[in-house]
């Protein structure tokens, strides 16, 4: 009997596993794991937030470095990670964090143009395994492995104004959408807002892969992800919109949330087509590439890019919304 149990268990998680296309127990441990570390990080202050985010930035830019290479495309790692911590200092210790933003990115743009344009390459045997082993994951995706090492070896060299643009693209991509992450991290409602542009995202992936999973049927785009859903969309925002309630009510009060209620609606259903964009956005970049995950840091989730690219795309709208509302 109990036999029995356990391969009826295994059944339904394999099934779940491929209708969502992810390993969910590991996606959920570690998805225990990341709220544990944010919540720690909250707990311990503004600078241990600070810091939680520029570290992500640091890991994100790697991934983009390596999942870049298998392109041929070369960005400059180290004066993107410089940027990085830059532009979250800068933010942080800024009277007028928006202005620090600007005044930080400002700065980074031409640096990184300058560095991507230089014919500097650092070489680094652990970036040619990395990218060996992104092609092989792909074979078990398409089946032609010999003709992936083929491309890449003939276009193993970008050119060097499609490396400027790229590496640009990935300074606005993580390091300035990031630190929107930190520039509303002040105040008396500090873990609130933090709570809005962390959880809020989470709970629209949540929302959308729990109910796309269940009765998604009709594709949203199958042609960049063929997996979302029109059923997975309004799952997410429903998700959403709940989660703004109750941390507005938990962070505000309830009178504080029936005050402004319309605000924490139209922030919920915001922040999951935000996301969903997020999440779109990312898949044509992994598309383009030919690869599944951005990385695989974060066991269940893929890389760091693919658990935090609904995060990125919303914080500058939960910003906004910050400042129409008041909040």
């Amino acid at each position: 009997m109990s036999h029995d149990v356990a391969k009826e268990a295994d059944q339904a998680i394999a099934t779940i596993n491929k209708r969502t296309g992810r390993n969910m127990p590991q996606a959920i441990l570690t998805g225990v794991v990341l709220i544990v570390l944010v919540a720690t990080c909250l707990y311990l202050g503004e600078a241990a937030y600070a810091t939680l985010v520029a570290i992500f930035m640091i890991l994100a830019i790697w991934e983009l470095r390596v999942d870049y290479a298998t392109a041929g495309i070369r960005i400059p790692t180290i004066a993107l990670w410089i940027c990085a911590i830059l532009l979250s200092a800068g933010t942080y210790i800024s009277q007028s964090r928006l202005t620090g933003l600007g005044i930080t990115t400002a700065f980074s743009l031409p640096l990184v143009a300058l560095a991507a344009s230089s014919r500097i390459a650092i070489a680094h045997s652990r970036i040619g395994k990395a990218v060996e082993h992104k092609i092989l994951a792909a074979e078990h995706e398409r089946g032609n492995f010999a003709q992936d090492m083929k491309t890449f070896d003939q276009q193993r060299q970008a050119t060097t104004l499609t490396n400027v643009c790229v590496s640009l693209f990935s300074l606005l991509y993580v390091p300035v959408l990031a630190s929107f992450l930190i520039i509303c991290m002040h105040g008396e409602h500090a873990v609130v807002h933090a709570c809005f542009m962390l959880f809020l995202p989470s709970l629209g992936d949540i929302g959308g892969l729990a109910f796309g999973a269940w009765l998604g049927k009709h594709k949203l785009s199958p042609r960049i992800s063929p997996k979302k859903s029109v059923e997975g969309l309004l799952g997410s925002i429903g998700c959403c919109t709940l989660g703004a309630l109750i941390i507005g009510a938990i962070g505000y009060g309830i009178s504080g949330m029936l005050e402004k209620i319309w605000y924490f609606i139209l922030l919920g259903v915001g922040v999951a087509i935000v996301g969903l964009f997020g999440d779109l956005c990312a898949s044509m970049i992994k598309r383009d590439l030919g690869l599944k995950d951005m990385g695989h840091l974060l066991k269940g989730h893929g890389g760091v890019l693919d658990r935090i690219d609904s995060i990125l795309i919303s914080a500058p709208f939960i910003a906004f919304m910050f400042v129409i509302s008041g909040l």
